[in-house]
């Protein structure tokens, strides 16, 4: 089956429900897990995709090293050559955290995989599923696609998550070390 690389198989998609947006919304406890659903973000997500990064970023603690705006995101998520896309996970309407992932290439496989960039969920919602719905949720469009891998990092010192990944299968690659090139090091070294 070829899925379009921007939109989601039909079996993803779920109706479009009214979010709660706003910082109170996303620090209060939410309902239970069983009204718990995923679905591709919209353009409409935009500010609510933000303030969830913001959240990531605290919770990361690197506030710091958050540039992203509202204008960036909808460029990048829903413009005209879309960078990445996005999933959020609701319970009872309102938010509870997100997925986003772009497509990588493996020259071994000679097949697109997915880079999971994010994985949030609200500290209200955690262990009530919505991880593990949010990256089944990005399995399935991999799967779809075609993708021979599923990728993402973990911070060393994020217990919580590090356990939750290998309690799906999640294979940690320590023979790999992550490399980055970015701001005037990028530009620096591009002049080059």
């Amino acid at each position: 089956m070829e899925v379009p690389n921007r939109a989601a198989p039909a079996e993803l998609r779920g109706a479009a429900g009214v979010l709660t947006r706003g910082a109170a919304t996303l620090g209060r406890a939410m309902p239970a897990a069983s009204d718990l659903r995923t679905r591709p973000a919209t353009r409409a997500d935009v500010p609510l995709l933000l303030e969830l990064i913001g959240a990531l970023a605290d919770y990361e603690r690197l506030r710091g090293e958050l540039h992203a705006t509202a204008d960036l995101l909808e460029e990048h998520l829903f413009g005209e050559r879309p960078a990445a896309e996005a999933a959020i996970a609701e319970a009872g309407g309102e938010a509870a955290g997100y997925a986003l992932w772009f497509t990588s290439f493996s020259t071994f496989l000679a097949r697109p995989g997915i880079w999971l960039e994010d994985l949030f969920v609200l500290p209200a919602r955690r262990r009530a599923g919505v991880g593990r719905a949010l990256l089944e949720h990005v399995a399935r469009v991999a799967v779809a696609r075609g993708c021979g891998r599923l990728e993402w990092t973990a911070l060393d010192w994020n217990e919580p998550a590090l356990a939750f990944y290998r309690g799906i299968g999640a294979r940690r690659l320590p023979e790999w070390d992550l490399h980055r090139l970015d701001g005037a090091a990028l530009a620096a070294f591009a002049k080059r």
